[in-house]
């Protein structure tokens, strides 16, 4: 089993739900997003999504556009992404790295040679929200043939038919996204949110984890009651603000949310 599969079956067996927090590579500043990525898997993350900055990230919300054009600004690239993850295993970060980004930048950059450097540096997978299973299989093929998850997104307005396409496509788990729009943190989660997980659930047995709207602990904990993973982004984001206070806010946020998931 890879990294991913054997946290996901460590945390069945725990009866734990996965912290998985998003940090955008590259913000605030190229050196602290470094220290983040530590900083989060020393305070509970137990996988952890990297963000590749694009500048027309669709699928985001205001707080991560605007981390994203800053990381851009600071001349963060996706090869630059890469050294990083290649960096902080140096240093010792064991838990998942899955890399979130576009299609547009891992096109440019090639195919086979990025899935190949993720390898080379130890991350485990990607995340394209821009990429439907219909149009990866080249994606998938470098995946698989550099033991990389491709992990695929469903909507709570896929169909039954929906969800089973993605299901089969998905590896490492199933990323649902909690309500119809784009990131950000919201007041409440959505009200047919474990209605979403059970359809989901009757179509796989792999590990279901739900983004995209996960304010504050209060609701990660409620998500943790029905999934297998707990992903948090724009909230984050918004707690590490600028650098001076970055690593100790994010810390401190993350463990708040994994002493909720516990609970």
């Amino acid at each position: 089993m890879n990294r991913l599969d054997e946290t996901f079956a460590r945390l069945k067996t725990e009866r734990r739900a996965a912290l998985m927090p998003y940090l955008p590579l590259g913000f605030p500043t190229l050196g602290v997003s470094r220290q983040l990525i530590r900083t989060a898997a020393d305070a509970g993350a137990d996988v952890i999504e990297l963000g590749v900055p694009f500048s027309d990230p669709l699928a985001d919300g205001p707080v991560i556009q605007r981390a994203t054009h800053v990381a851009l600004q600071n001349g963060m690239t996706l090869a630059k992404c890469f050294e990083m993850v290649r960096e902080v295993r140096q240093a010792g970060v064991t838990v998942p790295l899955v890399l979130m980004g576009y299609c547009n930048p891992i096109l440019r950059f090639g195919v086979e040679p990025c899935a190949r450097i993720a390898q080379e540096v130890a991350a485990d997978g990607f995340i394209v929200p821009d990429l439907p299973p219909e149009e990866a299989d080249a994606l998938d093929a470098a995946c698989r043939a550099h033991e990389l998850d491709l992990i695929f997104l469903a909507a709570p307005t896929s169909t039954a038919e929906r969800l089973r396409i993605i299901a089969e496509a998905t590896r490492g788990f199933m990323y649902l996204v909690s309500i119809v729009g784009v990131t950000g943190a919201r007041e409440q989660m959505a009200a047919d949110l474990t209605e979403f997980v059970a359809r989901v659930r009757a179509v796989t047995t792999k590990p279901v984890c739900v983004g995209f709207g996960i304010a504050n602990a209060e609701t990660a904990r409620a998500v943790a009651r029905c999934a297998d993973g707990v992903i948090v982004g724009s909230a984050l984001v918004s707690r590490i603000g600028d650098a001076e206070r970055a690593v100790s806010a994010a810390q401190q946020f993350i463990a708040e949310l994994r002493a909720a998931i516990d609970a």
